[in-house]
């Protein structure tokens, strides 16, 4: 019998260690190194038994095998064609999801989805394989923390069965054995895998609970050896930490081709899919969902999370920008709020927005426009649960901040989009004419820009062009204070004699 032995996995890095030690010496992150059983006679050939399993009663539909004994020949990369060549891409019928993997689901490739606990990701993945079944496409879907019938229940609820054909391809088996899985895939023969979550699925030879890093580390291997070999597309799901990383080691995302992130509020309407890994499409594409009764609804094509801001009065700490991701264009409102603090130990709270941004806007505020914030509180936030992170939101965050400290707001209808130097000036942003062209559309009639915009806006759209963050927050003067308390009233006045 064949020795084992055993190695440290670290869960953050995914750095192989051959004893244990409190703190990992490749990432530095204390107590997650865990224990991994490694078969010294599974070197030769991890996937010896998956292969022999699936390749001993297992024919393809043109009729040969899926998986040969046979190992394969190196050729020449013009002459690298196989079975799935000219397959087309599986598309789910949800576009929002089909743009986030770069057009529907490649054969063979593996896809890993992570979120927090009640997000919606097994609602997202129903819903996809019932698109796919109801266009013709077999399905396999195995849940391992519910029974069929309560998937049943649930795809009843969502209006998955409903689909024209949903329910003669759409299979479900509620299992955690690896060896049984895959033994039922090799029976229903499916294009799609969706095994929910990787964190249940077990080897039975292998001595460690499901959930361990060895566990997670080996079932994951050996679907993505199946799906490379049999042009199965196989969707894992994965659980997240306290910490918002999905759980196991970092190796689990490098085995993988798709690495999706299901974000949002889970006690909010809307859901963002994004894409943090994808070797077919662009890393950058976001999908907008909502949250509804019968599941998530796509949000329309090039709607906005602030297009609801729009029909509001005017209102202090609140300003619309224009961000792009990937492809398309989405308003988002930024807004702020700022409170009285203690000189020292005042507070710096970002949700959506990157903290370490928003302390350099507040020292810019405070070298290049005159307002006061070291006694000051702030508080910054995205509405909707779509987290900015490029600098083109610079300049409404700054002016959220600026009309909250001052009591004032934009006039109606107006956005801003463009990026704060550290010497207070306003930089140019990229796809300009992309972000006046959707801040037009959804009745947007004024937009800050930074200066040299050479672009001709739409009808009824008036750019006003602002050098430095000085300029931009002379904007905030053309409208009336807002109604505020007589403490506050006095601070304004404070600041505005200082600033003249």
């Amino acid at each position: 019998m064949a020795k084992k032995r055993r190695n440290y996995v670290c869960s953050s890095c995914g750095a192989v260690e051959l004893r244990w030690m409190g703190k990992c010496p490749s990432c530095g992150t204390w107590d997650s190194l865990e224990e991994l059983a490694v078969d010294a006679s599974s070197d030769k050939d991890p996937q010896r038994g998956l292969a022999t399993a699936w390749a001993n009663a297992a024919a393809g539909p043109d009729g040969h095998e899926l998986i040969s004994g046979v190992a394969p020949s190196a050729v020449p990369i013009r002459e690298a064609t196989g079975e799935d060549a000219g397959r087309p891409r599986l598309m789910t019928g949800i576009g929002e999801f089909d743009r986030v993997l770069g057009g529907g689901v490649v054969p063979g490739a593996v896809v890993l989805l992570g979120g927090d606990p009640g997000i919606g990701k097994s609602t997202l993945l129903l819903q996809g394989m019932g698109g796919l079944a109801s266009r013709k496409r077999k399905t396999l879907y195995v849940t391992s923390e519910e029974s069929a019938e309560q998937v049943k229940l649930r795809a009843e609820r969502l209006g998955v069965l409903a689909e024209p054909g949903a329910d003669d391809n759409l299979f479900v088996l509620a299992d955690t054995n690896l060896a049984r899985i895959v033994e039922q895939a090799r029976r229903v023969q499916p294009e799609v895998l969706v095994i929910d979550s990787i964190q249940m699925v077990y080897k039975a030879d292998l001595d460690a609970s499901p959930g361990s890093v060895t566990q997670i580390r080996r079932c994951c291997t050996d679907l993505v050896y199946l799906a490379k070999a049999s042009g199965v597309a196989v969707v894992l799901v994965g659980h997240v930490t306290k910490e918002g990383t999905l759980a196991g080691p970092r190796l689990l995302e490098h085995l993988v081709d798709v690495v999706l992130y299901f974000e949002g509020d889970r006690y909010h309407a809307h859901r963002v899919v994004r894409s943090i890994k994808n070797r077919f499409g662009n890393t950058l594409e976001i999908g907008l969902f909502e949250m509804g009764q019968k599941g998530l609804l796509e949000v329309p094509d090039g709607a906005s999370v602030a297009a609801g801001a729009l029909g509001n009065e005017p209102r202090p700490g609140s300003c619309v920008v224009p961000t792009v991701s990937g492809s398309r264009c989405v308003l988002v409102e930024m807004q702020a709020l700022t409170a009285t603090g203690f000189p020292g130990s005042v507070k710096r709270k970002a949700s959506g927005v990157d903290t370490n941004r928003l302390a350099m806007l507040i020292a810019v505020l405070e070298q290049h426009a005159g307002i006061n914030l070291y006694d000051r509180d702030v508080f910054a936030s995205s509405v909707g649960g779509v987290r900015v992170s490029e600098p083109a939101s610079d300049l409404a965050l700054a002016m959220a901040i600026t009309g909250s400290h001052l009591m004032r707001a934009l006039p109606h209808a107006t956005a801003a989009v463009g990026e704060v130097g550290l010497g207070g000036e306003i930089r140019p942003v990229t796809q300009m004419e992309a972000r006046i062209r959707e801040a037009a559309r959804l009745g947007y009639t004024r937009l800050l820009v930074p200066v040299g915009t050479k672009i001709t806006p739409p009808k009824g759209l008036k750019l006003i062009e602002v050098r430095d963050i000085s300029m931009a927050t002379q904007e905030l003067s053309d409208t009336p204070p807002v109604k505020r308390s007589v403490v506050e009233a006095k601070k304004v006045i404070r600041t505005e004699e200082a600033m003249r």
